[in-house]
């Protein structure tokens, strides 16, 4: 049996490119809304969204005024009128069809469903991360998707992890671990449900003096193989994926 049997999964930075999804969506919309589609235009929208959602994981801001809130400080920044519900209105569906995932991400998530329960645990919006992850095909290894606007609570705060699990019928924390790139989000918010943790390094970054200790750091999706299969699991998966290359 693998060494954790439950896996909770971030999407955004986790499973798929949310950087590469976000620009295309912005660049989009500016356009449709005759708005200034500039590099500084995206960077000033890249500093009120970041600012925003900083304050959302302190409890600062819900999530339903953020979202609207982030276009109304950009119209403000470009001193001109418009409507900011209709705005993030269509960057949400232009997003929602945006769906580039990792290198990698969908194998391990072939393999991992096999030995444990996958569910993903997101502070992104629901209409949002639902359709990206229908359209990236990775929705099928999913057994539950928990996203803070349903639940009621964000990352890292531990009601949204407690409600996976318990929905889920969890109850033994140490066979479960939770997988994000989110240190204050992720890694914090699932040390502090008592659960393991994996820090997806994607970009190599050296972990900051004074965050958040994960349990585990990764570059790359096989490496997560490697932490929960066991030798007799790992030895299967290898010879399924010698047998798909024949």
């Amino acid at each position: 049996m693998a060494f954790y049997y439950c896996l909770l999964f971030d999407v955004d930075g986790t499973l798929l490119d949310f950087n590469a999804a976000e620009d295309g969506a912005l660049r989009d919309t500016l356009a449709h809304f005759s708005l200034p589609n500039t590099e500084d235009a995206v960077s000033q929208y890249h500093d009120i969204n970041n600012a925003l959602w900083a304050a959302l994981e302190q409890g600062k801001v819900r999530q339903d005024k953020l979202v609207i809130q982030r276009f109304e400080k950009l119209l403000a920044a470009f001193g001109m009128q418009g409507n900011p519900v209709e705005i993030n209105d269509y960057y949400l569906t232009q997003l929602s069809q945006r769906a580039d995932t990792f290198p990698g991400a969908e194998e391990a998530l072939e393999e991992l469903a096999e030995v444990a329960t996958l569910a993903v645990v997101s502070n992104g919006v629901e209409k949002v991360q639902a359709g990206r992850l229908e359209k990236s095909g990775l929705g099928r290894f999913f057994d539950g998707v928990f996203v803070s606007g349903r639940v009621g609570a964000t990352k890292p705060a531990r009601k949204i992890f407690d409600t996976a699990l318990n929905t889920l019928g969890i109850e033994n924390r140490k066979k479960v671990l939770m997988i994000g790139d989110s240190l204050k989000a992720d890694i914090a918010g699932g040390t502090g449900a008592g659960i393991d943790t994996c820090w997806c390094n994607f970009r190599g970054a050296v972990l900051p003096e004074g965050a958040p200790q994960p349990t585990y750091t990764i570059q790359e999706y096989e490496e997560l193989l490697r932490i929960v299969m066991e030798e007799e699991e790992l030895a299967n998966a290898g010879s399924k994926e010698k047998r798909h290359q024949l």
